[in-house]
């Protein structure tokens, strides 16, 4: 990593701690984001956010719910970075985020956010998909139990594991905070 990538926060609204989603795993996901968020802010990097606006009235992400849509208090954005809006899982369909990117001159991003199974698995695979270096922070996302179409649950703890495990080298580098801190601080 010579370069410092864009960071790219996807989604992190109050919307999600409604329990409409159901039980999530990595309750350190908001504290590693901003973690994150901090290194980027003293290194002057690229931040970038993602708002999902949702078109579901049932949605706690409805773009009518107010509350539910804006960005939790943790990962507050400043003046001048800039906020993406969208109404379905990928951060590059119907936004200037691949443009953005690119004009910036930008090779690679570090993506985290909410939620694993959601927006962060889909503009991971599109990032990837579009050329760009891809970093996924595995302790800076998090995923939401789910029901499938067999009427099996699923953990949030083994779809966040197997979206990793499905993204890892075709999509993105898997990267913890930790390390992607480590690897800044060494240059």
């Amino acid at each position: 990593m010579l370069e410092l990538p864009a960071l790219l926060i996807l989604d992190v609204q109050k919307g999600f701690d409604d329990p409409y989603w159901g039980k999530r795993n990595n309750a350190e996901a908001e504290a590693n984001i901003a973690r994150l968020l901090t290194e980027w802010r003293n290194r002057k990097g690229h931040v970038i956010y993602t708002k999902h606006l949702s078109l579901d009235p049932a949605s706690p992400l409805h773009h009518r719910n107010k509350l539910g849509t804006e960005f939790k208090e943790i990962i507050q954005p400043m003046d001048g970075e800039i906020i993406f809006t969208k109404n379905v899982n990928s951060g590059f369909i119907g936004t200037e985020l691949e443009s953005y990117i690119k004009q910036n001159q930008v090779k690679s991003v570090v993506i985290t956010g909410l939620s694993t199974q959601h927006c962060v698995s889909t503009t991971t695979r599109m990032s990837g998909n579009l050329g760009f270096k891809t970093f996924l922070v595995s302790d800076a996302i998090a995923a939401f139990d789910i029901t499938d179409h067999k009427g099996v649950h699923h953990t949030a703890e083994s779809i966040h594991e197997h979206e990793l495990a499905m993204l890892q080298k075709e999509f993105a580098t898997i990267i913890t905070t930790n390390e992607i801190i480590s690897q800044l601080n060494q240059q």
